[in-house]
């Protein structure tokens, strides 16, 4: 599944093909994905200009000039193709290779721009939502949802507050959607691996005893954030040149450090890179670096 990075980066591509424009014409070509499209979804939509293009941890949130809002969730091998005149258009860094397959194509924008811009689906685990504009944030999709890893909200204190007391191992903390939103497997075990932490650990060990931050939860944030960034960064290039049948998202793997690298020496030590099972997730660490 996507992370949040690849889901920033597929926001970005976007971005200049959807904000400013109407939709003239929907064609939802099925009554659902993973869920039932919503009641009247293309009657919805048509003739609506969309004014933003956000994104909420891993979905994609589309504001039109209604009284609605557009939810997107890639799940598993969601992907969106933009064409202009017929033709792929280059999205600057963050155009990317899409499922060829037309029989997956389950719903196509048409923009008063020119653009099209075209969900393809093969595995459907993805959805689309409308919801009201005025109450987004306490939406069914994002309600008790944690805050954004990206910018100053996660600091060393919010890790702290968010972790004191509890005995959850670090990597099952960060991954809780209720805490931080948007952090998966890939990008916490980076992160851990960078900031030399145990993702065995309690992450109540990044609280003192007065309930505030550690030095190792101020160096957390940081390296969260870093990760992610990089990540977002290079998300064009890995994106643009994927192109597996499976229609599932590249990721910045030459960058990954502990990640998928069951064995391999650790870029720090040489010692060999583990990987163990947590709450049902593979988790890679350098048993020496991370101790």
């Amino acid at each position: 599944m996507p992370e949040l990075p690849e889901v920033e980066t597929v926001r970005r591509g976007l971005e200049p093909a959807m904000v400013g424009a109407r939709l003239s014409a929907i064609e939802q070509r099925r009554p659902d994905l993973r869920f039932p499209f919503p009641e009247r979804f293309a009657e919805r939509l048509t003739g609506r200009r969309v004014e933003a293009l956000s994104r909420r941890a891993k979905y994609l949130v589309a504001e039109l000039d209604s009284d609605d809002a557009l939810i997107m969730h890639l799940g598993m091998s969601g992907r969106f193709r933009v064409e202009r005149d017929g033709e792929a258009a280059q999205l600057g860094e963050f155009h990317h290779e899409h499922g060829r397959e037309s029989a997956h194509d389950h719903v196509v924008f048409r923009l008063t721009n020119g653009a099209t811009v075209t969900y393809n689906d093969t595995r459907r685990f993805g959805f689309m939502d409308l919801v009201p504009r005025a109450g987004l944030a306490g939406c069914r999709h994002f309600a008790g949802m944690g805050l954004e890893p990206l910018g100053n909200a996660l600091s060393g204190e919010t890790i702290a507050r968010l972790f004191a007391g509890k005995r959850t191992p670090l990597k099952a903390a960060l991954l809780d959607q209720r805490l931080i939103a948007g952090l998966g497997n890939i990008y916490v075990c980076e992160a851990l691996f960078r900031a030399s932490l145990d993702p065995r650990a309690p992450a109540g060990s990044l609280a003192d005893a007065a309930g505030g931050p550690t030095g190792q939860a101020e160096l957390l944030a940081g390296v969260i954030r870093d990760v992610l960034v990089e990540a977002i960064d290079a998300g064009g290039s890995t994106l643009r040149d994927h192109a597996q049948t499976d229609g599932s998202l590249g990721y910045f793997q030459h960058a990954f450090r502990v990640y998928d690298r069951e064995g391999e020496p650790c870029p720090v030590c040489a010692a060999p890179v583990r990987r163990i099972v947590q709450s049902g997730r593979s988790t890679f660490y350098c048993e020496t670096c991370q101790a």
